[in-house]
């Protein structure tokens, strides 16, 4: 069955959402030049770009079987999908924030009535009722910051990353309404009709994001020191031993660890006893 991709035409999350999909070994075809539909080199597998705020209602409707785009967006247009899986990165705050001089400091100094500008009204006003405050929303399309020095609105409700971007423009942080983060997600009716391509789509995905930060490491032992390596060694299910065919007494051992562990454990296997040891890098782990 054919699966169509929804991925960010452009944005901070589109070059990441295409590599992720390369890594797994669904790459496009033609990479350099991006058209509405590309082909991948699964021929049951196709990719359509479009503006990640669509993704959602696209995916909800069936225009697409599967969709990479953010937490906040899904929430914003209560788009009704599948969230399969959370993909790593894209991590931002939808927050609302007024200014430095503002006697806003906080979500009980938000007076009846105050404006807020957003682009996302619906998560805003329906975060702002949860707690008892009504406002009015005034939407925006962009520049979202500059909307309380002009006089459109006494605060915002903007995503961020760092908060850098707000404190440039003279912003500060009163309060969190949505953690966010990139998810891909699914049509429910597809996802009940072409759930092996979709789950297989799916492990691929999960088995590079399995792998991010892990290393293999492999070594001969002499089988004397078996027992020091072994509790030297972490991994997922504890370290795979087996005969050296071509040398008596020496054992190979491997594992998967943590890459930031890599260092120290290199130097602690070498006084153990130890030799020919590779560190390998891993494109997935299923």
């Amino acid at each position: 069955m054919k699966i169509k991709i929804a991925l960010p035409s452009k944005g901070r999350i589109s070059d990441p959402a295409v590599k992720l999909l390369e890594r797994a070994g669904i790459g496009l075809k033609d990479n350099a030049n991006r058209k509405l539909f590309s082909d991948t080199y699964d021929e049951d597998i196709s990719v359509m770009f479009t503006r990640a705020a669509d993704i959602p209602e696209f995916v909800a409707d069936g225009a697409a079987d599967l969709g990479i785009t953010g937490l906040d967006l899904i929430e914003e247009n209560e788009a009704d999908v599948e969230i399969l899986e959370d993909l790593n990165f894209g991590n931002a705050k939808l927050v609302l924030a007024s200014p430095e001089d503002s006697e806003i400091n906080s979500l009980t100094d938000v007076k009846y009535g105050s404006v807020v500008a957003t682009e996302f009204p619906n998560l805003t006003e329906k975060y702002l009722k949860s707690k008892g405050i009504l406002v009015k929303i005034v939407e925006l399309s962009g520049s979202t910051e500059i909307a309380p020095f002009i006089g459109v609105a006494d605060i915002v409700a903007d995503i961020t990353s760092t908060g850098t971007t707000l404190q440039m423009n003279h912003l500060k942080i009163i309060d969190t309404i949505l953690k966010s983060s990139i998810k891909l997600i699914a049509n429910k009716k597809s996802f009940k009709e072409k759930t092996d391509k979709i789950e297989a789509i799916r492990i691929g995905i999960k088995g590079v994001l399995d792998a991010e930060g892990k290393k293999l490491v492999m070594m001969n032992v002499a089988e004397e020191s078996l027992d020091k390596i072994k509790q030297a060694m972490p991994g997922l299910t504890g370290p795979t031993v087996s005969n050296v065919l071509s040398d008596d007494g020496v054992m190979a051992v491997h594992a998967v660890v943590d890459e930031k562990d890599v260092f120290n454990l290199v130097n602690k296997l070498k006084k153990i006893g130890a030799r020919d040891i590779l560190v390998v890098p891993i494109e997935r782990i299923i």
